[in-house]
């Protein structure tokens, strides 16, 4: 079984995916934060695949892109970088990143990599679900790594129900239009948002991203989908207080989402 379906099949509720930029703070850190964050209670996580020119990030996100790819990262370094993960970790992983390093890959070679290394989703924001579907839909079925596909606020019901019987795993309910970032609270208009999602029961599970940033905004999310995703909070909380290892600082910051709950 695919670990997202594992997951979501075993956890009702409060699922907490951590995004995570590959090769930041440093080069090599991103096997260690993996190893971290499931130790002290992630449920799943996202890496995120550096690129020039992230147009869905904010730009906390967009400046730790900035410094992986001035440090060297890559995606045949970061495949490098995982290729003993699953020894250690075994919760769901889930790639990020555009389309373009991943074309020049090869999305084939990218995919085999991927099902190699024991990554079971990837998501491509720049990917057009009718693109998915013709093209890559097949590729991605047959090595058994599921393709997650975004909403947003702005998105029509019928186009919902559309993206919703493309994507696999779960879908990733974008709580804001605008680009990746924290927020200190969650909106009137967000609560609407995710209560229409909630109520047309589309059959898949979903998770909220953008703009989770705290304990209050992850229970609020929570309270409307199977659990939420935190990047750019967590990308902030690398970036402060050197006196802390990088083990503590994840450590921290779960505990700080869950209400100092393990």
């Amino acid at each position: 079984m695919n670990r997202i379906d594992r997951l979501f099949s075993e956890k009702s509720g409060e699922i907490l995916s951590i995004y995570l930029t590959a090769g930041y703070p440093e080069l090599n850190d991103t096997p260690t934060l993996l190893k971290a964050l499931a130790a002290y209670g992630a449920d799943m996580i996202e890496i995120g695949i550096p690129f020039s020119d992230p147009l869905a990030d904010g730009p906390v996100i967009q400046q730790s892109s900035q410094v992986a790819l001035g440090k060297g990262i890559n995606l045949q370094l970061l495949f490098t970088q995982l290729k003993d993960i699953r020894e250690h970790v075994d919760i769901p992983l889930v790639m990020m990143g555009y389309l373009n390093p991943i074309l020049q890959m090869g999305m084939e070679t990218f995919l085999d990599k991927c099902k190699h290394t024991g990554i079971d989703g990837v998501i491509l924001p720049d990917l057009p679900p009718e693109e998915y579907d013709d093209t890559y839909r097949h590729l991605f079925q047959a090595r058994g790594i599921h393709h997650i596909l975004l909403l947003t606020p702005h998105t029509g019901t019928e186009r919902i129900k559309r993206i919703a019987a493309l994507s696999s795993g779960f879908l990733y309910l974008v709580s804001d239009a605008s680009t990746t970032g924290s927020k200190a609270s969650v909106t009137d208009q967000q609560l609407a948002y995710f209560k229409r999602i909630q109520a047309l029961d589309l059959g898949i599970p979903f998770l909220i991203g953008f703009g989770i940033s705290n304990h209050e905004t992850f229970q609020a999310a929570c309270r409307y989908a199977r659990g939420a995703i935190i990047g750019s909070a967590f990308i902030r909380a690398l970036s402060v207080d050197d006196s802390l290892t990088l083990d503590e600082k994840v450590q921290q910051f779960i505990q700080m989402v869950k209400g100092n709950k393990r």
